[in-house]
């Protein structure tokens, strides 16, 4: 009763905290798929909008009509709209090659970023991205829609209590059907298509959940090798890039398998880890399948949702920079995890071209 009460006590500072003072945020780039958000949770009040940045004429135009925002609202010039406007934070819905120019524009300002997933294309922008955070004192947060799953929580926490025991298998499986097939945007599938600005196909699309996931329940271990096999089953729709990965992460007595694709026949995010004393399946955000017991068959739980601020990422950029939040140490938004996310990808993508399976060096 103490720890629920105590637990109630901080949603409550927590939730008081950000809601007094609305973080003041724009938004640099309009082409990722998931920029509607921000514009659709009016009814929340932790954060406040105060400009875009977009450079592409056609998406301004679409927007402002779509959300009825006053021209004078967006930028085409980046740093122009940081100097005139000085927001709290960034939130970043271009292409993920373009995170690096955010942080380089940000951080020395001391505003905060929060990025779509993954953090970068390449473990060069990654680490240059950790390095100005540290230097400039910025939060720099990477939103990943299972950090939001209560079922991931509940995994991690019956690792911590030895309910699992210890890790041995991890398999993670992610993707849908495709991104043309689902209906995205023109300028979502371009970046989604492009080598460069998206670092790969699915094997960065939705490899990335995989990586992220492994890496904290991991605590931050980095793995020893990466292998990968990548595949287009769909070269005429995507001629550039995978759309289809398989990522095997070794490490000293675990490894994880992750199954990107955009070969789904629906939309799937679900992990399943195994250990030494039981398994747990995080099916979807609040359903967990569970054997902890050889005597024992397997029970399903349903679970609540995670709870405010951890159900909606704007609410935790809004508490993490007001103060009211402190992140874990390899918190799944935060940059130790995600930086080592992003060495996996590359290595990943590295191992698919050799055909051999990459040694990360320790």
């Amino acid at each position: 009763m103490k720890s629920i009460f105590l637990t109630c006590l901080f949603i409550l500072f927590v939730s008081s905290t950000f809601s007094q003072t609305p973080l003041k945020v724009a938004v640099a780039g309009l082409s990722h798929g998931h920029v509607d958000w921000i514009f659709n949770r009016k009814d929340q009040k932790d954060i406040e909008l105060v400009g875009i940045y977009e450079t592409d004429p056609q998406l301004v135009e679409r927007y402002a009509q779509r959300y009825n925002i006053d021209k004078g609202r967006f930028f085409s010039n980046l740093e122009e709209m940081l100097d005139t406007l000085k927001p709290d934070a960034v939130s970043a819905f271009g292409a993920i090659s373009e995170h690096i120019t955010v942080v380089r524009a940000c951080a020395p300002r001391n505003i905060h970023v929060m990025v779509e997933k993954p953090l970068a294309t390449t473990s060069a922008d990654a680490r240059e991205i950790q390095a100005l955070a540290g230097k400039h004192k910025t939060h720099v947060l990477t939103n990943f829609e299972t950090s939001w799953y209560q079922s991931n929580q509940q995994i991690k926490t019956m690792l911590a209590t030895g309910q699992l025991g210890e890790i041995r298998k991890v398999v993670v499986n992610d993707g849908h059907q495709g991104p043309k097939e689902i209906g995205v945007s023109d300028e979502f599938f371009k970046i989604l298509t492009d080598p460069m600005k998206n670092g790969a196909g699915a094997l960065i699309d939705f490899g990335c959940y995989g990586a992220n996931l492994m890496t904290w329940l991991m605590d931050g271990m980095r793995p020893i090798s990466v292998t990968a096999v990548t595949q287009q089953n769909k070269p005429q729709i995507y001629k550039e890039v995978d759309d289809e990965a398989t990522i095997i992460l070794q490490y000293p007595k675990a490894q994880c398998i992750i199954q990107a694709s955009w070969n789904w026949p629906f939309s799937r995010k679900d992990m399943e880890v195994y250990g030494t004393a039981g398994y747990a399946i995080a099916a979807d955000a609040t359903t967990l399948r569970q054997r902890v017991r050889e005597d024992q068959g397997e029970e399903t739980l349903k679970l609540s949702p995670r709870p405010a601020p951890f159900n909606d990422p704007f609410s935790v950029l809004s508490a993490v920079v007001n103060g009211g939040l402190v992140l874990e140490e390899n918190d799944l938004y935060g940059l130790p995890v995600n930086v080592v996310t992003v060495e996996i990808l590359e290595a990943a993508i590295e191992s698919a071209q050799s055909k051999k399976t990459v040694t990360l060096q320790l």
